[in-house]
């Protein structure tokens, strides 16, 4: 039989150490609950259903009636108004290069001059030859005349006067050929002169003078017109019913060219005209925009950030980008009331820019909306409206502070026996 005293006390030391087990887990369990309570009490001050107890500090702007303009943005590339590549329409050898690489030019400046002897030499062939022609058809006309005074006089038969006739008809006609090599040898002549086709600016010189130019082939120099210049850029289908409408009413509509990261305008212009077809590959429509370049603000093939203008609101209700809220109903705000308490405010908005919302329905004007500081609000929060960081008032580091007159809070301490100000010792904190 086992021997029950020696059972005994094993179960009793079980149980003394379960005991012990549990108490200590109820311990730690109870220290770990009072230091996470006295923990969020400290960092964040005593709340109340997830709420502050005291007004939290949000800033705050007004709705506002004002004048709204609706913009379309795009991204678009500046190109030349006009540009040509400059070739000479006859061959031979370049003989003077008359521009300067950069050099604005007028329509019709001497850029360069390709030897001309050749072509001098080939216009007096032909005018030669023009002069011998119509030495024949002056024969030949008077000859007509003197068979014509025959042929009445019945001296000479009707086939002889036909054949002077039909003489007289070829070296008319060959008159006019001799005319027109006349006139293309002298335009030759004038073609070896290089002038500018359009008003412009000129580009990095492509040969030197005393190589062999050949004629539509051979390039000397690209021409640009920068003033006015063009930015091409595209909107989606989607948008072209709206631009289409405010274009066929004939008022300009404001084009703005601003840079890369949309932090400066370089140039405003207006929109010229839209290509007549959508591109079915990416569902856009080209367009094109005219600027007035005089300070070459804009340069060929320079990237710009295209802001259009369909239309514009005179007295639109506003309200800052940075308040509109989303949620399961849809887009609100959180409106201050008259006693610095929020509500949640659903709203519709119409259009906006980024920086700016048009309202078409929940607030009016003057309301209070919270733009900074929503993340701790709750219906029926008590809030107190505080300037942005951005508002505060600057330190100027030049003025330096007034001394502080110590006589006016303490006139016991106002001077020492001298007359001087009595100097003030510096304050002990307590030691803890």
């Amino acid at each position: 039989m086992p021997d029950s005293s020696v059972s005994s006390p094993k179960k009793s030391s079980k149980k003394l150490i379960l005991t012990l087990l549990l108490l200590c887990i109820a311990g730690a369990g109870w220290y770990w609950q009072h230091s996470q309570s006295a923990g969020d009490a400290g960092q964040s001050g005593p709340r109340r259903g997830g709420s502050f107890v005291g007004a939290v500090p949000v800033n705050a702007e007004q709705v506002r009636l004002e004048r709204f303009a609706v913009q379309l943005k795009a991204l678009g590339t500046v190109t030349p108004w006009n540009a040509v590549k400059v070739t000479s329409q006859v061959s031979g050898e370049l003989d003077k290069v008359l521009f300067t690489e950069g050099q604005l030019v007028e329509k019709g400046t001497l850029l360069a001059q390709i030897d001309p002897r050749n072509y001098q030499a080939a216009l007096l062939q032909a005018e030669g030859s023009l002069q011998e022609t119509r030495a024949q058809l002056a024969s030949a006309q008077l000859d007509l005349k003197r068979y014509q005074g025959l042929y009445q006089e019945d001296s000479i038969a009707r086939q002889t006067l036909e054949q002077q006739q039909a003489t007289v008809a070829q070296l008319q006609g060959s008159l006019k050929v001799r005319e027109a090599q006349r006139d293309n040898a002298r335009l030759d002549v004038e073609r070896t002169r290089i002038t500018a086709p359009i008003t412009g600016r000129l580009g990095l010189r492509a040969v030197d003078a005393g190589n062999y130019i050949s004629a539509a082939n051979t390039e000397l120099v690209s021409i640009t017109q920068d003033n006015p210049i063009a930015v091409h850029f595209t909107i989606p289908e989607h948008e072209l019913q709206a631009v289409l409408q405010a274009y066929q009413l004939g008022e300009p509509l404001i084009v703005q060219a601003w840079n890369r990261d949309e932090s400066h305008m370089l140039a405003a212009g207006v929109l010229d005209s839209i290509d007549n077809q959508v591109d079915v590959s990416t569902g856009s429509v080209r367009l094109k925009a005219r600027f007035d370049n005089p300070a070459q603000v804009l340069f060929p093939n320079q990237f710009v950030n295209v802001r259009l203008q369909v239309t514009v609101h005179e007295q639109a209700l506003l309200v800052p980008a940075d308040a509109i809220q989303f949620g399961a109903n849809g887009r609100f705000v959180w409106q201050i009331q008259d006693d610095d308490t929020v509500v949640v405010q659903p709203i519709e908005i119409i259009t906006s820019d980024g920086t700016l919302s048009m309202l078409r329905s929940g607030l009016a004007a003057d309301d209070w909306v919270v733009v900074e500081g929503v993340d701790r609000l709750r219906t029926g929060s008590k809030v107190s409206r505080v300037a942005p960081a951005s508002e505060e008032p600057a330190i100027d580091a030049d003025a330096k502070p007034k001394p502080a007159d110590a006589s006016a809070k303490n006139p016991r301490r106002g001077q020492g026996d001298a007359g001087q100000p009595a100097v003030k010792k510096p304050e002990q904190k307590p030691s803890a």
